[in-house]
């Protein structure tokens, strides 16, 4: 991989971007992991008016490391950035529901909250400063479906779709960016103690092994293309229904 080559050619698919879009600015999701400070970093390279948004959502580790490791990102690249704390709102949209009878939330809908009130965040931001929000979810998320939809598995743009685990860290090294964040766990920090590879019950090494050869473990195969399996409807346009289907949308 010529990292310096790849870096080149995202900075300038997010200028062409903006400059088809309209806009002048970016705002980015900033939880202070791997694949928000790749997409920051890009994106600042391609806009100086770049923004980062830190919504820490209840968890402690929201309030610990993964605010002091967004900061870091912001300081060392010199990276704008705003804080929201959306503990509040979501505490309301609990009390709301289970006013409504809906107090026993099983963990899917329990989690997918925070990342959905993230993207509100986000585009309410993007719309006050019209900008573009970015995407910042990497090859091996998508492929697995671990992403919320209409979460984070919403943006404008992404320019780091397409990059393996191992490829988001090729790129990170080479631009410099903070150890600590490099070498923490990866985390969507949306419970307390709660890691990607342990909530999957695969690594990363795995899924990026499997995605690019083919090759692994039979267990982990069988993980990975289950996860793939079932996760078909978030990479896909919603449903609509067509009187004739060659109709063009």
């Amino acid at each position: 991989m010529d990292c310096a080559l790849e870096i080149e050619k995202r900075v300038e698919f997010i200028r062409r971007l903006l400059a088809d879009s309209g806009c002048s600015a970016i705002v980015f999701g900033n939880s202070g992991g791997k694949d928000c400070a790749l997409v920051g970093i890009l994106c600042k390279l391609a806009c100086e008016d770049t923004l980062s948004v830190v919504m820490p959502c209840g968890s402690r580790q929201n309030f610990g490391s993964d605010l002091q490791h967004a900061r870091t990102l912001c300081e060392k690249f010199g990276i704008e950035s705003i804080q929201v704390d959306l503990s509040g709102v979501q505490q309301a949209e609990l009390q709301a529901l289970k006013a409504a009878g809906m107090d026993e939330l099983n963990r899917a809908a329990l989690t997918n909250i925070a990342p959905r009130l993230r993207m509100t965040t986000l585009y309410t931001v993007a719309a006050q400063r019209k900008a573009l929000v970015a995407g910042t979810g990497n090859r091996s998320e998508r492929y697995m479906g671990y992403f919320t939809k209409w979460g984070d598995g919403a943006f404008d743009f992404n320019p780091i779709s397409d990059l393996t685990v191992g490829e988001v860290y090729q790129l990170l090294r080479q631009l410099g960016a903070p150890a600590e964040i490099i070498e923490k766990a990866p985390s969507a920090g949306l419970f307390e103690g709660q890691t990607d590879e342990k909530e999957m019950g695969v690594t990363y090494g795995a899924i990026d092994r499997y995605i690019l050869t083919g090759e692994g473990a039979p267990e982990d195969i069988a993980i990975i293309n289950r996860y793939h399996s079932i996760s078909h409807h978030k990479r896909r346009l919603p449903a609509v229904f067509r009187e004739n289907p060659e109709d063009k949308l």
